[in-house]
């Protein structure tokens, strides 16, 4: 019945988890797809296009803009950022999965649940930047946020299985990255090519590099925090090499309980899409030979003790975290700094911000930018 079709709405269609996310939705009669936004990648976005025929669609560039429209008049096509927000509001209700990478998935975010639809959140940045306004924002407008990330997903699930008061502590695992096998003497002349080639996941450039330096472990921690209300002190993390434990609760009574499965993303993203049905998604069962846990390093992975000490600073620290690696992975990705060089710009600019506690939206996108301009001026210089 066409009344228990979902809305469905995708920003950062072209990218991992956006394209993993059309890949359960192709030919899928519980959903229709109302909005898209797309890459760069024309021949992505090509292919996505002759799948789906959206109601409006965000591109990136003005010349997008002159060519698509002749090519797809059926579709309502806008631009840029503000592209992004016009889909966003678009006036039908729905879910609207948000798989954009960094600081721009923010306010998109904010003004989708401003219109009233569900969040599926892929883009933990909102969270670390800004989670008491998102929290409060769901809240007055009635709408669900629903974890996509493999680990905040799991726990989510756990946690629906417990009492809140029999929790003494959850815990995300990290597989350590790319790099996980090297002594920090040997960081020094790693390539993006080293540190893109991820052991268990196939993900952007970015997030795979935050997992390298295991920023996106920090970032996740802190998303934790918002998402479940645990204390920084009731988290923690553990280096499991398999990727197939994702979550753990332990329990006050000294037992805890683990979600187990595959390295698959479509398993939280297809739980979120049904929820609050159950997934149809059937993913492959998993062979269990060996599970191996190990203490968080944090010596040899800095970056996650600053993000601790960033979440519990709180006010515009986590955004100052945020916006100094953004541009940092970006330098390294483009040959512009060295591997080391990404954790020596996150200290720097976040050990000598001045905090400011509770900022606003505008401040929050205003101190993010202003970071970021700051190091590129340093660093970019040809």
């Amino acid at each position: 019945m066409a009344g228990n079709i979902k809305n469905v709405y995708i920003l950062g269609a072209g990218g991992s988890i956006g394209l993993q996310t059309l890949e359960i939705l192709e030919n899928n009669p519980d959903f229709k797809v109302i909005g898209l936004s797309l890459s760069r990648n024309d021949s992505i976005n090509h292919t996505i296009l002759s799948h789906f025929t959206p109601e409006i669609c965000a591109l990136r560039t003005p010349k997008q803009m002159d060519e698509y429209p002749k090519l797809y008049p059926d579709i309502k096509f806008v631009c840029g950022d503000q592209g992004l927000i016009e889909v966003a509001t678009y006036p039908k209700q729905g879910l609207l999965i948000n798989a954009l990478s960094g600081s721009i998935g923010l306010k998109s975010t904010v003004e989708a649940i401003k219109s009233g639809k569900d969040i599926g959140l892929a883009n933990k940045e909102t969270l670390v930047m800004a989670g008491p306004i998102i929290k409060e924002l769901v809240v007055k407008h009635q709408v669900m946020l629903l974890p996509i990330d493999s680990e905040h997903y799991a726990l989510w699930q756990l946690l629906m299985k417990v009492k809140r008061e029999d929790v003494l502590k959850i815990a995300i695992t990290a597989s350590g990255g790319a790099l996980r096998d090297l002594s920090r003497r040997d960081l020094d002349d790693i390539t993006a090519k080293d540190a893109l080639n991820h052991p268990n996941w196939s993900m952007g450039p970015k997030i795979t590099i935050d997992s390298a330096t295991m920023v996106n472990k920090g970032l996740e921690v802190i998303e934790a925090h918002h998402l479940f209300s645990f204390s920084y002190d009731q988290i923690e993390t553990i280096l499991h090499d398999e990727s197939l434990v994702h979550a753990i609760v332990y329990l006050k009574d000294g037992t805890e309980i683990k979600s187990i499965s595959a390295n698959d993303m479509k398993i939280p993203i297809a739980g979120v899409l049904y929820f609050p049905n159950e997934s149809k998604y059937k993913p492959q069962p998993i062979s269990i030979k060996t599970l191996t846990f190990k203490p968080m390093d944090l010596t040899r992975y800095p970056m996650l003790q600053l993000a601790y000490e960033a979440g519990r600073s709180g006010g515009i620290i986590p955004t100052i975290y945020n916006a100094s690696n953004e541009a940092a992975v970006d330098l390294f990705l483009r040959g512009k700094i060295k591997f080391r060089e990404i954790e020596s710009i996150i200290i720097k600019y976040t050990l000598s911000a001045d905090n400011i506690i509770n900022p606003t939206l505008e401040e929050i996108l205003s101190v993010d930018q202003k970071i970021k301009n700051k190091i590129y001026s340093v660093f970019d210089k040809e």
